[in-house]
């Protein structure tokens, strides 16, 4: 993927395997564990290109998080500070080739960041 795209959407869910089930039979997306992510299925759509987690509904995190891929988070993460927009989750280690991170726009969205590897492992 390239800077820009959109890599990840995270979906906050109260019960993982109702949430699996759902979306499964309504998209037929294939929906798994993955080892070292254990809580976290992801869900990969037909077309073998979106895919995204089913997320613990938790304080701070009740929408769904569309993941932008970027070249840089820092950079990226500098430039939301002097557009005027808020750093809401700086960056973070997924593992140890991919970082994420989150702002809030103007209007309130949160919008995630990723960069590193899109393979899942």
């Amino acid at each position: 993927m390239a800077h820009g795209d959109i890599t990840h959407i995270d979906i906050p869910v109260g019960d993982l395997d109702r949430a699996g089930r759902f979306y499964s039979d309504l998209f037929g997306w294939q929906i798994s564990e993955v080892p070292g992510y254990e809580g976290y299925p992801m869900w990969q759509a037909p077309n073998k290109i979106s895919g995204g987690g089913l997320a613990p509904r938790g304080e701070g995190f009740t929408q769904p998080r569309s993941y932008v891929e970027v070249d840089s988070i820092d950079d990226v993460l500098a430039k939301v500070n002097a557009l005027g927009a808020e750093v809401v989750a700086e960056k973070s280690p997924i593992s140890e080739t991919s970082w994420w991170a989150a702002f809030r726009d103007h209007d309130g969205n949160v919008i995630g960041l990723y960069e590193g590897t899109t393979e899942t492992p």
